[in-house]
């Protein structure tokens, strides 16, 4: 699992997804420096909670953020390997947040599951992606 997210730790969130049904997700994600597991009833919950992170952690930074010269650091609350393991019961994804421009996100995503990555550009791309995966297994 380790080449999954190599180099990008503090870029990448394990969410994890419990059910899909009707088009709502429900599960929970995990982030590096978070202080546990943060629990989503809804698409909207998850991306809301997932913004607030990355605000919270600066990282990274909202484009429209004043820059300034400074040293990040993020606290290490569980350990690595163990964080990683984990898995959703309906399907498992890392989502690493590269950019937040043009107010959203861009990055990457990874079907644990299958071990395939592909890039997204947009919010609304990312989840296009999810609901592929998601709707696919029903």
């Amino acid at each position: 699992m380790r080449r999954l997210y190599s180099g990008n730790e503090y870029r990448s969130i394990l969410v994890c997804v419990d059910s899909y049904e009707d088009y709502e997700l429900r599960g929970h994600f995990h982030h590096q420096a978070s202080s546990g597991v943060i629990v989503f009833k809804s698409m909207m919950q998850l991306l809301l909670e997932i913004e607030r992170l990355l605000d919270e952690k600066e990282f990274p930074q909202s484009f429209t953020a004043k820059r300034c010269f400074q040293e990040l650091s993020f606290p290490q609350n569980i350990e690595t390997e163990e964080l990683w393991e984990r898995r959703g019961r309906k399907a498992s994804f890392i989502i690493k947040v590269l950019f937040r421009q043009n107010a959203t996100w861009q990055g990457s995503i990874t079907w644990v599951d299958e071990g395939r990555e592909e890039s997204f550009r947009s919010v609304l791309e990312l989840l296009l992606l999810m609901h592929s995966v998601l709707w696919s297994d029903k």
